[in-house]
């Protein structure tokens, strides 16, 4: 069995499930665990996000959209010497992986074929699905019950502690900065699992642009900035953009000191495993606060 994950989520996933010596590729992004980081790169990305500010990545996105130019580039000839039985990729969103038409192109070259499991989920539930989904595809069906059972026993004890408070915080995650965008897909759900309630963004919904009125008019009580594919100190440098403005201390979580930056790159950006690490984290935010 030789597996091509060509988004960190799904490598995250193979590794979890003991695929890791078949890992046979990775896409530039896929950074954990650190063994990935060894293999070889199928994919990269034509944005410099390590250098660029968070408005320009945000502009040079938009003018690939424009063009109907591919965000990211993906090594064909590396796949056809390597020739992957499975290839894992998605269709949730072409800001995050290689296009999904890109990837069924570069399949249909292989001989034979590689299977193509596209993981596009929009919810927790969907990520666990995606997880059997993957173990069914490889062969590690029995394993992927194993791990997604124990995430499920995980969720349900948030959730159930949540169920014993009486009030609900209000929350806001933002997921960019500059420009500011609400958290969507799964992550209003882990707030309600986590006891608050999301007061920008609706369950299961792409993410979406806000204005800094929006989220001044949402009141949140607990804020949690998770800016996509930064790690904590890279949110820390971004925070620096908002906290001196005026409108930014008129809302209750930042006059109350409850303003949290994360790593959404490990545990709220990516549809994997440790997303459930990051509904933990958001507990003890939200429940935090509801006390």
């Amino acid at each position: 069995m030789r597996v091509c994950t060509l988004l960190p989520s799904a490598t995250e996933v193979a590794f979890a499930l003991g695929l890791g010596d078949a890992v046979v590729a990775v896409s530039h992004e896929c950074d954990f665990p650190p063994a990935a980081r060894g293999k070889p790169v199928a994919v990269r990305g034509r944005i410099d996000s390590e250098n660029a500010t968070s408005r320009e990545i945000d502009e040079a996105v938009k003018r690939h959209r424009v063009r109907s130019e591919g965000l990211y580039s993906l090594d064909v000839e590396l796949l056809q010497r390597l020739n992957p039985d499975v290839i894992l990729t998605q269709g949730l969103c072409d800001v995050c992986a290689v296009g999904y038409d890109d990837v069924m192109a570069a399949a249909g070259t292989l001989r034979p074929p590689a299977r193509v499991l596209s993981l596009s989920p929009n919810s927790l539930g969907e990520v666990l699905r995606d997880i059997r989904r993957v173990g069914n595809a490889t062969g590690t069906g029995a394993r992927a019950e194993t791990l997604t059972r124990s995430l499920e026993e995980r969720v349900e004890r948030v959730a159930e502690t949540a169920r014993e408070r009486v009030s609900r915080p209000r929350v806001a995650c933002l997921e960019w900065l500059d420009p500011l965008y609400s958290a969507g897909h799964w992550v209003p759900e882990m707030v309600e699992l986590a006891g608050g309630e999301d007061v920008l963004a609706v369950k299961h919904k792409p993410s979406a642009r806000v204005s800094l009125e929006d989220v001044v008019a949402a009141a949140p009580e607990v804020l949690v900035l998770m800016p996509c594919g930064f790690d904590r100190e890279r949110t820390l440098r971004e925070w620096e953009l908002l906290k001196d403005l005026p409108a930014w201390r008129e809302i209750p979580a930042v006059a109350r000191g409850r303003v949290f930056a994360v790593d959404g790159a490990k545990y709220f950006n990516r549809p994997g495993p440790r997303l459930v690490d990051g509904l933990e984290i958001l507990a003890g935010f939200i429940q935090g606060a509801a006390a």
